[in-house]
């Protein structure tokens, strides 16, 4: 049976732009009630005023400044439906070349400020018996050099989903997590116009790696692994083979396929350009 949003209120993390945001926008289109939280709050409070929605300016690794959002969120709307974990960012470079501070902000942000996120709403979830959505990526089950923290903390990402699924199950609420693969985002076109090392990655890359998914495509299947309260969202369809598959996409052959194709040099020109760059974000990761 399909989970009708209309009159349901949605709390959504890193909504001022990219997935967030045209998540918002979709569900308001369905007649959702939406509470955006993000870093931006001129970004916001447009799309606030666009969609008749609350906000509420907040960086996920701050408990106290979250807690609010959640109660201003509840005060607006009397409860939370959904909530949508989405907030992330993704550090430049290596480990070898850091610097640390980013790698940790990096897992700060994008494990830490799930787990923040769905303590502070999961008992408004509860009672309305609604869903949790997180917000993973191919790379909790996939690797590829620059990406460590990342990596990390997606993987990191799913497996709480996975136990707060069990954890919650009997008490009515429905646990799921999005694995998309690159996205048409600020962050994924930030790292693209910074590294050439990343283009040349992704050339590599083969088929479903190497897609870069339209923003509109990628909130639909969310929309719609949200009204059907799905266990597994996957962007494209496709990566649900490529996590089948893990035990290989992680094994060593995959390791020396890597190192065969230039891995070497491409971790060197990589670490090249974010030396030169002098930053370990992109432009537009206000929480990097």
């Amino acid at each position: 049976m399909r989970y009708d949003l209309t009159g349901r209120t949605l709390l959504v993390t890193g909504a001022a732009r990219g997935i967030g945001a045209q998540l918002a926008r979709a569900a308001a289109a369905r007649g959702a009630r939406v509470a955006l939280v993000g870093l931006e709050p001129e970004r916001l409070r447009r799309l606030g005023a666009q969609l008749d929605a609350h906000w509420h300016e907040c960086d996920v690794t701050d408990q106290a400044a979250l807690d609010a959002a959640v109660a201003s969120t509840v005060d607006r709307f009397g409860g939370i439906d959904v909530v949508v974990a989405n907030a992330g960012i993704a550090n430049l470079g290596t480990v070898a070349t850091g610097p640390v501070d980013a790698l940790i902000r990096t897992v700060e942000v994008n494990l830490g400020g799930v787990i923040r996120t769905v303590s502070a709403a999961l008992p408004h979830v509860t009672e309305a018996r609604g869903h949790v959505l997180i917000v993973s990526s191919a790379a909790a089950f996939t690797a590829m050099p620059g990406m460590a923290a990342y990596c990390a903390s997606k993987a990191g990402v799913e497996q709480f989903a996975n136990v707060l699924r069990m954890e919650v199950r009997h008490r009515g609420v429905t646990v799921g997590t999005a694995h998309p693969i690159w996205i048409d985002t600020d962050l994924v076109r930030d790292i693209h116009d910074d590294l050439a090392s990343f283009r040349g990655a992704l050339r590599r890359l083969p088929w479903p790696l190497s897609t870069v998914v339209p923003v509109d495509r990628c909130v639909a299947a969310l929309l719609r692994g949200i009204e059907r309260r799905s266990r597994k969202v996957y962007v494209p369809r496709s990566l649900a083979v490529v996590q089948a598959l893990r035990p290989v996409v992680l094994s060593g052959f995959t390791d020396a396929l890597v190192a065969r194709f230039g891995g070497a040099d491409l971790v060197g020109q990589m670490e090249e350009e974010v030396r030169r760059l002098g930053r370990s974000f992109g432009r537009s990761s206000v929480g990097g």
